[in-house]
């Protein structure tokens, strides 16, 4: 934080009545947000920076509210500053699901836990709330063409060449409306064990605590269902996965056709993955940040079982035939190949 930047932190945080209080760093992330703990005699809250333009604290505050009032655990706001990027927030704590389950946990117990919470955010989510985007073609495209702008070009030492990227693109708007073809709600886009936390003295859905959501949109809502069961970062059980979709399904219907999600859920899945593969290499190659590199397998693995969906077809047959196997691994760190794509 620049001297500027934490002169005016500062402030914020005595205008707030916490001013005088410990602070200390809790996390960082892939964004350019960064998060401290704030200590006050016993009460504890913590504080957000994020930073604008890349940062966007007003819309973490708006959703958060919304959550509130369909009365899931988001964390309370308690002040900000939106034209700095500061805001104040109600501490869940430290134990994350991913915490919880490192420390013997019964993962199918907090899987159902997570399951519910997003069956209840699709069931009390309202018709139409005005300022969200929608997940539609454009965005979905955009975030799928990380695969070829950043983990190509990193595994072959060479910028994509146009006519393949534009092939790549051609294959997925095939796909897109599989995607599309399901109700659509709010999508917290990363849904998953590492951004969930389990809340001391809540009962049911409430000990959920949902954090990183300021990216949301309106989309389908196969999304988040997928980003928790295909997690990058750990491997989920195969017969919790099973179980997971099963719960959902049922408690939806009969809103959603199972077919369609199906297709919907495997679409997502490997859009997903195909963009994290991206955001990974891109992550390493242009920010130094190699520790994402260890999830590439699984993702890819991942990756793979979603275009074994007949409704993938066009996406597979370009796979297969630019992505040979040898061109399905972890990228070698800058330094070792060539640059990365500015």
């Amino acid at each position: 934080m620049t001297e500027d930047r934490e002169a005016r932190c500062r402030r914020f945080l005595a205008s707030a009545g916490w001013g005088e209080a410990e602070r200390r760093v809790l996390a960082a992330d892939a964004s350019f947000r960064r998060y401290d703990r704030l200590t006050r005699g016993s009460e504890r809250a913590v504080l957000m920076d994020a930073p604008p333009p890349q940062e966007n604290a007003k819309i973490f505050h708006y959703i958060a509210e919304c959550l509130l009032e369909i009365e899931l655990s988001a964390p309370r706001p308690l002040a900000m500053d939106d034209e700095a990027g500061f805001l104040l927030l109600e501490d869940f704590g430290d134990r994350t699901f991913t915490r919880a389950l490192q420390e013997g946990a019964d993962e199918a117990q907090l899987y159902r836990l997570a399951t519910d919470t997003l069956i209840a955010l699709h069931q009390r989510w309202w018709p139409d709330v005005p300022g969200l985007p929608p997940y539609d073609e454009a965005r979905l495209l955009a975030e799928v063409a990380l695969l070829v702008d950043w983990y190509l070009p990193a595994m072959t030492g060479r910028q994509t060449p146009a006519d393949q990227r534009e092939s790549y693109l051609a294959a997925w708007r095939e796909v897109v409306p599989a995607m599309l073809a399901v109700p659509h709600k709010l999508v917290l886009r990363d849904y998953h064990v590492d951004n969930l936390m389990v809340v001391d003295g809540r009962e049911g859905i409430a000990c959920c605590g949902l954090l990183d959501f300021q990216d949301a949109v309106i989309g389908p809502i196969s999304y988040d269902l997928v980003s928790l069961l295909e997690d990058a970062r750990r491997d989920v059980s195969p017969a919790v996965v099973t179980e997971m979709l099963a719960r959902y399904q049922d408690a939806m219907r009969p809103a959603i056709d199972r077919w369609a999600f199906a297709a919907s859920y495997a679409a997502l899945g490997a859009q997903r993955n195909a963009k994290i593969i991206g955001i990974f290499t891109r992550l390493s190659r242009r920010d130094g940040k190699h520790g994402y590199l260890q999830h590439i397998p699984r993702v890819w693995r991942l990756l793979e079982g979603d275009l074994q969906q007949p409704a993938l077809a066009p996406v597979r047959a370009w796979f297969d035939r630019e992505v040979p196997a040898g061109l399905r691994g972890v990228p070698a760190k800058p330094g070792y190949a060539e640059e990365a794509p500015s």
